[in-house]
C-alpha cells in the first residue's frame, strides 16, 4: 500500500514539474478594445474635449513606451518631452510579456485619470483572470513591470499643471462688450477649461505657438466682414431648416457633432445625451485605419499615440486662442439682433467661438494620420454608429478633416473664419508634430 501511494505521489509531482504553461497571446484587437473601453468610460463620465485628449495621450503613451522595446523599428516619441526621464527597462532575465505589460500600464494610467475607476477595474480584472489562468508566472512578472512603468510615468504626469488648474477661478462673463462670449442656452453653462493653455504641452514651445490669423473685426454693421459671416450662419441654417433632416448639410452637422454633453429640456425636466468628443472621433478613425491596414499591436500603439499627442496639443493651442479672443457665438447675436426664435442645428458648446476646436484638432489629426498611413487612404467611418448615426465614406483623412470643419458652419455654432482659419491652425500644428516627433510612415 505504501509503495502504491509513493508511485501516485511521484507521478503527480512529476506531472506538475513537467507541465508547460502556454504563453499569453495578446493581439492588436486587445489594444483596440482597451482604447474603446477607456473611450466608453470617458463618455460615461462626461469629460470635456480638452480633458479627454489628455487621457488619450497619457494612456496610449504609457503603452507605447513599453511596446517599442519589442519593435526596434518604432521611434522614440518622447525624446523632446520636457522633464520626462526614460522608463525603466524590462528585465531580460525574467519572463516579461511586453504586450501584456503595455496594456497593464495603459489601463493603470487610464484608471488614474478617469472618474469611474470601477468600470475600468472590472474590465482589467477580467483580463487579469484570463491571463493568470493561462500562465501565472508570465502574468505576474509582466504585470509587475507594467505597474512599475505606470508609476514612473505618473510622477511626470502629475507635473503638467492639471491639478493646479482645478482650483483656479471660473471664467468671468460679466461684460458690456457685445462681442464678448456669453453662456448659451439651454443650460447657460460657464466657460469650460479657461485655464487649459496652462497645461504642459507635448511638442509645443508655448500654447500660442500656432496662433491663427485674426478673425474679422467685430461689427454689427451691414456690409462688414463680421456681419456678413453672422448672417451667413443664419441663412444657411434657415435653408437647412426648410429642407428638413434629409438635407446633406444636416447629416454632416449631426455626424460630426461630438458634443459630450447635450442638454435636452422638456418642461421642467432636463436630461443629457452623452457622446464622444472630437478627439474620441479621431481616435475612432485611427482604429479604423489601423484595422484596415492590419497593423500589429506595436504599430497600432504607435498610430494611436501619435494621433493622441496631436489632439492634445491641438486643444491646448485652440483653447489659448479661444480665451484670448473671447469671441461671442452666433447664437447669442442672432437671438438678440436678428431672430429671437432661431436655434442652431447643433447645441452651442460652452466656451468662446474662435477658433473652432473641431477644425483645429481635425486638421492636426489628419496630418499625423496621413503621414502614418498615406495620402490616399480611404475609409468607411463607422465611429458614430453606436450613437445612432450612419457610416460615412471618406477618400482621405484630409477629406474627413475638411468635412468635420465645415460641419460647424452647418451646425450653426461657428462663423466661417473660425472654421477655415482653425483648419489651417490645426494643419500647421500637425506638421509641427510630425517634425518634432520625427514621425515615419508605416509599412503594411
Amino acid at each position: 500500500m505504501k509503495k502504491f501511494l509513493y508511485i501516485i505521489i511521484c507521478t503527480v509531482v512529476f506531472s506538475s514539474c513537467t507541465k508547460e504553461e502556454k504563453p499569453i497571446m495578446i493581439s492588436a484587437e486587445n489594444y483596440h478594445q482597451t482604447v474603446d473601453k477607456i473611450t466608453d468610460i470617458m463618455v460615461h463620465d462626461i469629460f470635456s474635449p480638452p480633458v479627454a485628449s489628455r487621457i488619450y495621450a497619457y494612456s496610449n503613451l504609457a503603452a507605447y513606451q513599453i511596446i517599442r522595446q519589442e519593435n526596434k523599428d518604432l521611434i522614440d516619441l518622447t525624446s523632446n518631452f520636457e522633464e520626462l526621464q526614460p522608463i525603466p527597462k524590462a528585465d531580460s532575465t525574467t519572463k516579461v510579456n511586453l504586450k501584456l505589460a503595455a496594456l497593464v500600464a495603459q489601463m493603470e494610467i487610464g484608471k488614474k485619470l478617469i472618474f469611474s475607476e470601477e468600470l475600468l477595474t472590472s474590465y482589467r480584472d477580467s483580463l487579469y483572470t484570463s491571463w493568470k489562468k493561462t500562465n501565472e508566472e508570465e502574468f505576474n512578472t509582466s504585470k509587475e513591470y507594467g505597474l512599475e512603468v505606470a508609476q514612473h510615468l505618473s510622477k511626470w504626469i502629475d507635473k503638467d499643471n492639471y491639478k493646479e488648474t482645478r482650483t483656479m477661478p471660473k471664467y468671468s462673463v460679466y461684460s458690456d462688450d457685445p462681442g464678448r462670449w456669453q453662456p448659451t442656452p439651454p443650460s447657460y453653462m460657464d466657460g469650460i477649461e479657461p485655464h487649459w493653455p496652462k497645461i504642459r504641452p507635448f511638442t509645443l514651445d508655448s500654447a500660442s505657438q500656432f496662433k491663427p490669423a485674426p478673425h474679422p473685426e467685430f461689427s454689427l454693421e451691414e456690409g462688414t466682414a463680421f456681419y456678413d459671416e453672422l448672417i451667413e450662419v443664419y441663412e444657411i441654417n434657415k435653408k437647412m431648416e426648410e429642407e428638413g433632416d434629409e438635407a446633406e448639410e444636416v447629416k454632416i452637422a449631426q455626424f460630426w457633432d461630438c458634443n459630450p454633453y447635450v442638454s435636452t429640456q422638456r418642461g421642467h425636466l432636463m436630461f443629457a445625451t452623452k457622446k464622444i468628443t472630437p478627439g474620441g472621433h479621431w481616435m475612432g478613425i485611427c482604429k479604423i485605419a489601423s484595422k484596415k491596414a492590419d497593423l500589429d499591436f506595436a504599430q497600432s500603439s504607435y498610430a494611436y499615440t501619435a494621433t493622441a499627442i496631436a489632439l492634445a496639443d491641438g486643444f491646448i493651442s485652440c483653447w489659448e486662442e479661444k480665451y484670448s479672443s473671447n469671441l461671442v457665438r452666433p447664437e447669442t447675436l442672432i437671438n438678440k439682433y436678428v431672430d429671437e426664435n432661431w436655434k442652431p442645428v447643433l447645441q452651442t458648446p460652452p466656451f468662446p467661438e474662435y477658433s473652432s476646436g473641431h477644425s483645429v484638432v481635425s486638421g492636426a489629426a489628419s496630418i499625423v494620420l496621413t503621414k502614418i498611413f498615406g495620402e490616399e487612404f480611404s475609409f468607411e467611418d463607422d465611429t458614430e454608429v453606436k450613437y445612432g448615426l450612419p457610416v460615412r465614406s471618406f477618400k482621405s483623412f484630409s477629406h474627413a478633416a475638411s468635412e468635420a470643419a465645415v460641419s460647424r458652419l452647418y451646425g450653426g455654432i461657428h462663423y466661417r473664419a473660425a472654421i477655415e482659419n482653425g483648419l489651417v491652425q490645426g494643419k500647421n500644428l500637425g506638421n509641427h508634430v510630425v517634425k518634432d516627433l520625427n514621425l515615419q510612415p508605416l509599412t503594411y
